[in-house]
């Protein structure tokens, strides 16, 4: 299902998915999250997608669920729009393909969550976080309360929560929520480069990696160690692996196929 809602390009391997509701900016839709979670499905069995980015058009990353519209559906229709971006959230985290959220303006209440719910987050200086349920009475919802809270611990996320106030992205970063600020001028670049290495890596051994690093959040040292003694041996088996022992001996960068 295509909505204006949501640009879908595929370039260079990575597929790019904008949100595209600037007039909003980016206020959720139920067919822009139902694009994602379709797009991001489709990525997976797709070996031509190596990597996956989600950004935002205008002004903004994404400013979450669309306040104007609240209090219109009841209680019925919030339930069936949470079902829907439940599925986005674990579609993003199941898919064994590296996925890139890329902040500008304000990432926003269920925007945060999403951004908090990609595998790295790059982001414009200036740029903020914005945990603003409580300003209109709703507690955190697109996994936002689970991501942040193990990212930061419970007293800094509930302090976050509990205030809604904009955080700036310097803060984030110093807490370990981004990987990178860049200046605004500068993003886009930095975006296609760094899709360009993810795309270009060794894609089998990204999503076994992130497979294993997502289960470590709660899994014990043991669970951990026997998900490596299983995985690591397949991992000897891929074309990849052997592209990089080879290229290491050769002394040259490996040319990685995702295979």
């Amino acid at each position: 299902m295509m909505s204006q809602d949501l640009l879908v390009d595929i370039s260079e391997s990575v597929l790019t998915l904008t949100l595209n509701r600037p007039e909003s900016l980016n206020a959720f839709s139920a067919d822009m999250i139902l694009g994602i979670t379709n797009a991001i499905k489709e990525a997976r069995t797709n070996p031509e997608i190596r990597a996956i980015v989600i950004r935002g058009a205008g002004r903004a990353f994404c400013a979450g669920g669309d306040v104007k519209s609240m209090g219109s559906g009841g209680p019925i229709n919030t339930y069936d729009f949470i079902a829907r971006l439940n599925e986005c959230i674990l579609t993003m985290r199941d898919t064994e393909k590296p996925i890139v959220a890329v902040v500008h303006g304000y990432a926003a209440g269920a925007g945060s969550s999403l951004a908090l719910a990609a595998d790295l987050i790059l982001a414009a200086g200036g740029s903020k976080f914005a945990l603003s349920f409580a300003q209109v009475g709703l507690i955190s919802d697109g996994g936002g309360s689970y991501h942040l809270t193990k990212l930061i611990g419970p007293y800094l996320a509930k302090q976050f929560y509990f205030s809604a106030e904009p955080i700036p992205v310097e803060r984030m970063y110093q807490l370990g929520v981004v990987n990178e600020i860049v200046p605004q001028e500068n993003l886009d670049e930095e975006v296609r480069k760094l899709a360009q290495k993810l795309a270009n890596g060794p894609s089998r051994a990204h999503g076994v990696q992130k497979k294993i690093i997502n289960r470590a959040v709660t899994a014990t040292l043991e669970e951990v160690l026997e998900m490596e003694r299983i995985s690591q041996p397949l991992m000897n088996l891929t074309e990849d692996h052997k592209e990089g022992v080879t290229a290491f001996k050769e002394k040259r960068k490996p040319v990685f196929k995702g295979k």
